[in-house]
C-alpha cells in the first residue's frame, strides 16, 4: 500500500511564470488563503482534534472514481463541499488532491471548517509568552511558524528555512527593519529573485522573512532567508513590530541602519533543526496519526542570543532588573 501522510488546504492549481522553475504545479494562493482562513472562533471555543487514517479504496480500479468517493464521505455527499472541506487535509504536506490514487493512505481530521488553529502543532497557549505583547517563533524542524499575543496563538502557518550550506541560524532574535518589495542580493546575473513583504530578523547576515511565489510546503529549501505563503507575509508585515534606532548616526558595531537601535523590534525565535526533506508532521502512535507537536522552551529568554543586539539588551535587562528597588 502507498502510504502517504497529509496534514491539513490546498485546492485550486496556476501554472507558474515561464522559468526553470515553473514547470511543475503551483498552489493557487489567494485561493487558499480564502480557504485556511474562513473560519475563525474565540480561542477557547476551538475543540480539540484527532486524526484518523482514510485509504482511497482500490477496489474501484479508477483514481477519479476513489477521489470522488473521498469527497463524497467528507461532504456528506456532496462532493464538491467535501473537496473544499480537504482544503486543510492537504496543506501541510502540500500534495495535490488530484494526484492521488488508489490505494494511497492519508490523514484527515475528525473535525473541517474549524479555525486554523485547531490544527496547529504549536500549543495554543504558551506560557512563557505572557509577557511578551508579541512573540514570533520559526520551529525548523516542523517547518512551521506562530505569532502570540501574551502568550495566546494568534496565527500559524508554514516556512521553508534554509537548506543544507544555508541554514536558517537558530537562536533569539527581534524583527529590525522591513521593505515591501526586495531584490535578492543572491540573485544570478541576468535574474531578479524579487522577496515581497520582507522583515528582517538578523541585519548583517541578511537573513529575513518573505513571500515565495510557491508555497513552502516541501521542507528546508532557501538561501538561509524563510519563505512564507503569500496571505502569511502580508499578515506578520502588519503585525509585528520593527526596530527602533536614532536617526541621523553612523552604524555602530552591530551594523544596524540609520544609528543606534534604541528600542527592539518582536521577539524571533528559531528552534529546532532542519530536516532532510520533507518534515514529519504526523506519527503513528498506537495504529493512529498523531500531530507532532513542537515543544516551545519555558521561557523565551533562555534561548541563546542570535546577535549582538540581543546581548546588548540582555545586558540593560539584567542592569535594570538589579537596579530596581
Amino acid at each position: 500500500m502507498r502510504f502517504r501522510l497529509l496534514a491539513l488546504l490546498a485546492l485550486a492549481l496556476v501554472t507558474g511564470p515561464a522559468s526553470a522553475q515553473s514547470e511543475r504545479q503551483l498552489f493557487n494562493q489567494d485561493r487558499l488563503a480564502e480557504l485556511l482562513y474562513a473560519h475563525r472562533s474565540d480561542l477557547e471555543d476551538i475543540p480539540e482534534v484527532t486524526f484518523r487514517y482514510y485509504t482511497l479504496s482500490d477496489s474501484i480500479g479508477n483514481s477519479i472514481l476513489a477521489r470522488h468517493g473521498l469527497y463524497e464521505m467528507v461532504g456528506d455527499g456532496d462532493a464538491r463541499a467535501g473537496r473544499e472541506k480537504l482544503g486543510m487535509t492537504t496543506f501541510l504536506n502540500g500534495v495535490f488532491l488530484e494526484t492521488l490514487d488508489t490505494g494511497d493512505t492519508i490523514v484527515i481530521p475528525d473535525h473541517f471548517d474549524l479555525d486554523p488553529r485547531a490544527y496547529s502543532p504549536f500549543p495554543r497557549v504558551y506560557e512563557g509568552a505572557r509577557d511578551f505583547d508579541k512573540l514570533f517563533v520559526i520551529d525548523k524542524t516542523t517547518q512551521a511558524w506562530a505569532g502570540y499575543e501574551n502568550g495566546r496563538l494568534a496565527r500559524w502557518g508554514l516556512v521553508s528555512t534554509g537548506a543544507e550550506g544555508t541554514e536558517t541560524p537558530s537562536g533569539r532574535f527581534n524583527f529590525n527593519w522591513k521593505e515591501l518589495h526586495r531584490v535578492s542580493t543572491l540573485s544570478p546575473p541576468g535574474e531578479s529573485w524579487d522577496m515581497r513583504w520582507v522583515f528582517n530578523f538578523h541585519d548583517r547576515r541578511g537573513i529575513h522573512i518573505h513571500q515565495y511565489y510557491a508555497l513552502p510546503t516541501s521542507g528546508a529549501a532557501s538561501h538561509g532567508c524563510v519563505r512564507l505563503m503569500t496571505a502569511d507575509a502580508k499578515w506578520i508585515y502588519d503585525w509585528a513590530d520593527g526596530w527602533t534606532t536614532t536617526t541621523g548616526e553612523a552604524e555602530d558595531a552591530m551594523g544596524s541602519r540609520g544609528g543606534r537601535v534604541i528600542e527592539q523590534g518582536t521577539t524571533v525565535l528559531v528552534l529546532g533543526e532542519a530536516p532532510n526533506g520533507t518534515p514529519e508532521r504526523f506519527r503513528d502512535v498506537d495504529g493512529r496519526p498523531e500531530l507532532v507537536r513542537v515543544e516551545l522552551p519555558e521561557d523565551p529568554y533562555s534561548v541563546r542570543p542570535g546577535t549582538d543586539q540581543q546581548v546588548r539588551f540582555d545586558r540593560l535587562r539584567k542592569q535594570q532588573a538589579t537596579s530596581t528597588p
